[in-house]
């Protein structure tokens, strides 16, 4: 069942309020900066990894176990933390890039988040309606 005409102006002007007072907020609903997030960690976590190989081998070197101990204590800690990144980070088809910094959306881009919306009430009225 459809929104209503009302329903979905009610909701486009709750929308454009939020865009409006917190566009940070409003781009973090959209989830459009979860994959960059997601990616950037990633490639911290692979640079923190290959600095853990080179404290081992520092370590190794300098007959120091300790300095290797902490270095594969990093590299375990940076694998875990790449790991946890990827799962975690969306496929390229399921959210739509980020647009511009500023505030101001494209419609399209506010449609999407308006189907979101309109599909989460609906899942609501069938939960509540069993």
């Amino acid at each position: 069942m459809p929104l209503s005409e009302h329903e979905q102006r009610m909701l486009e002007q709750m929308e454009r309020a939020l865009y409006a007072e917190d566009p940070k907020f409003a781009t973090a609903l959209e989830g459009s900066g979860l994959r960059t997030y997601t990616r950037r960690r990633v490639y911290q976590a692979v640079a923190g990894f290959l600095v853990g190989i080179a404290l081992l081998m520092a370590g190794m070197v300098a007959k120091q176990i300790w300095i290797s101990v902490v270095g594969f204590l990093v590299m375990l800690g940076c694998a875990v933390l790449a790991v946890t990144g990827w799962r975690k980070a969306p496929k390229p088809g399921e959210q739509q890039a980020a647009g511009s910094g500023s505030g101001r959306r494209h419609p399209k881009q506010r449609r999407t988040v308006m189907n979101r919306i309109e599909q989460r009430w609906q899942r609501r009225r069938d939960e509540q309606g069993q």
